[in-house]
């Protein structure tokens, strides 16, 4: 099992308008294409120096290949759409996780 974090840092000027977008419209979307089977959002739990609100997303995928898919078939799509709505005040980064074990 493959996670694909976002992180993200959001601006208060536009914290609950992004919220909204994520909840209803953005993570919907993206477990639409059928590449990711759930996701899960959490605040983080550390203030930063630049100030915001930092959250991240994490999405929950069978294989690296189904997410390089994921890369080449929407994610320029989804992340045009972020920047258009919000620019710079929205900072993110994403990191790829792999599942070793639960317990």
């Amino acid at each position: 099992m493959i996670i694909y974090n976002v992180t993200t840092n959001i601006h208060e000027s536009v914290h609950d308008q992004w919220m909204i977008w994520m909840q209803h419209k953005h993570i919907p979307e993206i477990l639409a294409t059928g590449k990711f089977s759930s996701a899960r959002m959490v605040r983080v739990l550390i203030e930063e120096e630049m100030g915001g609100v930092t959250y991240s997303v994490q999405y929950i995928t069978d294989s690296k290949e189904t997410l390089e898919r994921y890369y080449q078939e929407d994610a320029p799509t989804f992340r045009e759409e972020g920047v258009k709505l919000f620019g710079d005040k929205m900072l993110a980064f994403r990191t790829e996780l792999e599942l070793i074990s639960d317990h």
